[in-house]
């Protein structure tokens, strides 16, 4: 496994990262079978793990913490903070008093005194970003956080975050933890040209856009019994992206590929990536993505995925990436009635 800079922070990182998510009650409840997962990945060279607290309510720092017992020195761990993790308002967001008590919640239950990489899993509209940098800021003077990030923040606010760092004297997201894979390319057009602008490292999710790319969905053929079809039926049956694949599929056969390795050798290929985070639910799924990390797509390669789904483009319903809360609610974007008019 070759090793890459993570952002200019000069820690070194896989170009594979581990992800936790489906550790757990949200996918492999068995605890054992994912530490034997965990240490799989960790032998063949992964030195890279990325959690989050929300992630089965916290069971999956928990297998994470267990499973790094005795081999925790020689891992870079990530976790964020952001999701609800209770009923309770205040227990959810960015807001230096939820990420004061999340932390330490985070290392008790991965059972260390220190976070590599802490990162925000998504933007809070009620939060200040000064509020946020500053109680992370503390955490990295504390010795509990080594490194900060931000997870699936547009442009926009990666910048402002950028900004109010040095404008404050708060310490800087470190990295960006941004979805992108062949179906899922609007971040090439903003996000990782931002973040390459300012030194920061991506560590990219669903580069296999939530399954679609396994091969496994097919136009016109049954949908399999998955956990994807389960919760997102509506995604996994999408004709943009069925379309999609069903033109990828004898692209990859015709370079000896199976789609699923094409797929994470797109995402790789790219310069501004620094790692991709795998998520197995299996050893299955592990051993199959561990089988495709010497593939090395071509630049004819490359240009025929970008025939299919053009640079800087997103295809199908995904919907992987941020939106704010002028997009989800109408009532955020449209004036009372009474004040619409221009006279």
């Amino acid at each position: 496994m070759h090793y890459r800079t993570l952002g200019r922070t000069g820690i070194k990182v896989s170009p594979y990262c581990l992800g936790a998510m489906m550790f757990g009650g949200l996918g492999n409840p068995d605890h054992d079978d994912c530490i034997r997962i965990i240490h799989k990945a960790l032998d063949h060279g992964i030195n890279f793990i990325d959690t989050a607290d929300r992630y089965s309510r916290g069971e999956s720092e928990e297998i994470v913490g267990k499973a790094l017992k005795g081999r925790r020195d020689n891992i870079v761990l990530t976790t964020k903070v952001n999701g609800p993790m209770g009923e309770d308002a205040n227990s959810q967001g960015n807001s230096r008093r939820w990420i004061m008590q999340a932390v330490e919640a985070s290392l008790r239950r991965l059972q260390t005194d220190h976070i590599d990489l802490y990162l925000i899993h998504r933007p809070a509209p009620d939060t200040d970003i000064e509020e946020t940098l500053s109680a992370l800021t503390d955490l990295m003077r504390a010795g509990k956080v080594r490194a900060i990030g931000s997870s699936t923040f547009p442009a926009s606010e990666i910048v402002e975050a950028q900004w109010v760092a040095e404008r404050r004297g708060l310490a800087r997201f470190r990295t960006e933890q941004p979805p992108y894979s062949i179906l899922d390319r609007g971040i090439e057009r903003d996000v990782l040209p931002t973040c390459e602008r300012h030194g920061m490292g991506a560590m990219v999710w669903s580069p296999l856009s939530k399954g679609m790319l396994t091969g496994r969905y097919r136009k016109g053929k049954k949908m399999p019994d998955s956990l994807r079809v389960k919760y997102m039926p509506r995604q996994m049956s999408d004709e943009r992206s069925l379309d999609a694949v069903e033109q990828l599929i004898p692209l990859a056969n015709e370079a000896g590929l199976s789609l699923t390795h094409m797929a994470m050798a797109f995402v790789m290929a790219h310069r501004g990536v620094t790692s991709a985070i795998l998520g197995p639910r299996t050893m299955q799924h592990l051993d199959d993505l561990l089988a495709g990390a010497e593939v090395r797509l071509g630049d004819e390669i490359l240009d025929r995925i970008d025939q299919i789904v053009p640079p800087g483009t997103d295809v199908g319903l995904n919907e992987a990436n941020y939106n704010p809360p002028a997009i989800l609610q109408a009532d955020q974007r449209r004036r009372p009635a009474g004040e619409r008019a221009a006279a």
